[in-house]
């Protein structure tokens, strides 16, 4: 039996400022929980409308109405199942392959679908502006559909952390290179902007090569691409642009 407490705490978890205090989040249904189960993510407690086996001591479980999961749950639609697991500590970025950084996105559904490329394509480590929408947001965790157990995820001071590095930095402008003719290119870091303001000047003065997708429509007048997609096709061409260079 869940108490009033536990579902006033869990239900909590839905903001940043008590994911943060807690250092816990929110989990729902049965292949996200599943995928992060078999991660490093550790467990604090599973709540379950019915008998699940999720292979995890019956201590960390609690069967609840489906009503009470209906009070925890961020989903609109509820599954029979929600998970509460401690987040990770943040580990330090490899710069030795490709690494995306994202400069204030804040659409929980893109932050989660760049997390699954990321994961797609083999990137381990993405960085984040402290304005980034929080990896523990539970549409993110959604979103990610486990991928966030694959990919190293920093917040920081995207500025002072590209100052100090000395690989090659990527950012989409409209009036960049064709990605498609850019030649040979070196594994570096990808950044890519906020939906509506693309990258900060700030940024931008960092960047030490600007690339485009390029617009085939007769009309043209598409004004911009978004930045989940945007990141989809950089990646698919920089993998296979390094993977068949000579």
């Amino acid at each position: 039996m869940v108490t009033k407490n536990q579902i006033k705490r869990i239900k909590s978890l839905h903001q940043k400022k008590y994911r943060k205090e807690y250092q816990l989040f929110i989990a729902e249904g049965v292949k996200v929980i599943q995928e992060l189960l078999q991660s490093s993510f550790v467990l604090e407690h599973l709540y379950v409308t019915d008998t699940c086996d999720f292979g995890v001591p019956v201590d960390r479980i609690t069967l609840v109405s489906a009503a009470d999961l209906k009070k925890m749950s961020a989903l609109t639609t509820t599954p029979n199942c929600l998970a509460v697991f401690h987040c990770l500590a943040q580990q330090p970025v490899d710069f030795s392959d490709w690494v995306v950084a994202l400069d204030d996105i804040r659409d929980p559904g893109n932050l989660g679908t760049i997390i699954r490329l990321c994961d797609w394509f083999g990137i381990r480590h993405l960085v984040c502006s402290p304005e980034t929408v929080d990896v523990y947001n539970p549409k993110v965790i959604q979103a990610t559909m486990g991928s966030v157990s694959r990919v190293n995820i920093e917040y920081t001071d995207l500025p002072a952390l590209l100052q100090g590095i000395e690989v090659p930095i990527y950012g989409t402008f409209l009036g960049g290179e064709n990605i498609y003719e850019m030649g040979k290119i070196q594994p570096g870091v990808v950044v890519m902007g906020n939906e509506a303001n693309g990258i900060s000047k700030e940024i931008e003065q960092l960047v030490t090569r600007k690339i485009t997708i390029p617009r085939f429509g007769d009309l043209q007048q598409t004004e911009s691409l978004n930045v989940a997609m945007a990141t989809s096709i950089v990646l698919s061409e920089f993998r296979r642009a390094v993977f068949s260079a000579p």
